[in-house]
């Protein structure tokens, strides 16, 4: 019970929850009078007339005194008596508090598990979400590559202009409806470059390899990008790793070598590739990876300076993809003269494949399934990018690489197998199924660490 007004205007009624001994008005009242009287003296009424009630003329007296009474219960006794006594205990409080008593402050009840719950439910959805298109992303890469095969320059071309266009329009609306602030559009524009640079050159490139590169492949090499982002984040945001994440790392590169070292021997997954293209992918991922960590750099400082704001996502994605649009057009005719395109001939280049791209025109040998394919990996890989780096803002830009790493073993068993155009498929030779399990391992150990910091939180 709490106490709420002052204590010289407490009630005797209230008095026995606070005194630290036995309450005094019941034993007051059993001395005053005697036991009630005989219950067959009450028959015939409900209600007791209050001559029943009172005590009768021959009743003897008590046979024993009562012990001398306490003095009398003043309003100064009961101020000294409450001074005198103890407080409640904290728990009584608390108590009597969740009882619905009146107005004492008491604990506050303690915090419902639901939003922990949703938190952790909210994120698992996330992880599934970027796996699922973390697949369809890298097998409709391929296949959006099947027609485009001797024009990737000009995919990559569609594809940054088609980023540029969508990002731009979707942050011009949640700008209009007040979730991008101008403070968020304010912000140093310098590390903007720097990722529309990067993701320039690991676009280009990427294409350039993935379309000589065998599907299955594909995500192997991709997962370079670990060990890349891991030394990028330690040079550049002063990062430390667990011994078990170093040989995770360390695994991971072995599963790749292993699998590359399959090599072009007859018969193998790599036969009658020229083992250039495999490192231009892995400088692919390279590129990439010093992007996502420029990304994450750019998270933590706007946290910085907008407080308690939290940077919109589409502000890094339309940035981003316009400062790439703008050096993709920069490094083109370096780019195309290294794959023998002369800078003369570029112009003609561009115009075959647009007409590739939207399979019409006299030269289209080759460029069935255009333009739907190569429209369809835009689309998965604009929701596959929005996902990641969703997953990035509430985490990390590890923690979202292995999130997707989760999809290749999915994605390295879907593209073996025949697909439409690549009615063919891929045969796995022994060396690529053991460099892959190396892969996983190394993936496996690098997420311990991770886990047990999870349980212990």
């Amino acid at each position: 019970m709490v106490v709420r007004s002052n204590p010289s205007s407490l009630s005797l009624s209230l008095l026995p929850s606070f005194l630290p001994f036995p309450p005094l008005m019941g034993f007051l009242h059993a001395a005053s009078f005697p036991p009630p009287p005989p219950s067959h003296l009450l028959h015939g009424s409900n209600r007791p007339s209050l001559l029943a009630m009172s005590p009768p003329p021959s009743s003897p007296l008590p046979r024993r005194l009562p012990p001398k009474l306490p003095p009398l219960r003043t309003r100064r006794n009961v101020a000294r008596l409450l001074r005198r006594a103890p407080a409640p205990r904290p728990r009584a409080r608390a108590r009597a508090s969740a009882g619905g008593g009146g107005g004492g402050g008491g604990a506050p009840p303690p915090a419902s598990p639901d939003g922990s719950l949703a938190i952790v439910g909210s994120a698992a959805a996330t992880v599934a979400l970027t796996v699922a298109l973390a697949v369809a992303n890298r097998v409709l890469y391929k296949l959006a590559l099947v027609p485009m095969k001797q024009y990737p320059f000009f995919l990559a071309q569609v594809t940054t202009f088609g980023y540029v266009a969508i990002y731009f329009s979707i942050l011009y609306i949640r700008h209009r409806v007040g979730i991008v602030t101008g403070e968020m559009l304010a912000l140093p524009k310098s590390r903007f470059v720097a990722i529309g640079m990067l993701e320039a050159l690991g676009v280009v490139t990427g294409m350039s390899a993935g379309a000589m590169l065998p599907g299955p492949v594909i995500p192997i090499l991709s997962q370079t990008f670990l060990v890349w982002q891991l030394i990028f984040s330690t040079v550049l945001l002063g990062r430390k790793y667990s011994l078990n994440q170093i040989a995770g790392c360390l695994l991971v590169a072995t599963g790749v070598v292993t699998a590359v070292a399959s090599g072009s021997n007859s018969g193998q997954i790599l036969s009658g590739i020229e083992f250039a293209w495999p490192l231009v992918m892995i400088a692919s991922s390279a590129f990439q990876a010093g992007a996502s960590i420029i990304k994450e750099s750019i998270f933590i400082d706007a946290a910085r300076r907008l407080k308690e704001k939290s940077l919109d996502i589409f502000v890094v994605n339309s940035f981003g993809s316009g400062f790439q649009a703008l050096f993709v057009l920069l490094f083109l005719p370096f780019l195309s003269n290294l794959r023998g395109i002369p800078f003369a001939q570029l112009p003609q280049y561009l115009k075959e494949g647009a007409g590739c791209f939207l399979n019409i025109g006299a030269n289209t040998t080759g460029c069935d399934g255009a333009p739907w394919l190569p429209l369809i990996f835009v689309t998965t890989n604009i929701m596959f990018n929005i996902s990641l780096l969703n997953l990035v803002k509430i985490s990390s830009a590890v923690v979202a690489s292995l999130t997707v790493m989760l999809s290749v073993p999915i994605s390295i068993y879907v593209l073996s197998r025949p697909l439409p155009y690549l009615p063919e498929g891929a045969s796995l030779s022994p060396f690529f199924v053991i460099g892959g399990i190396i892969l996983v391992l190394g993936l496996v150990l690098y997420n311990v660490p991770q886990r047990q910091v999870a349980k212990s939180d």
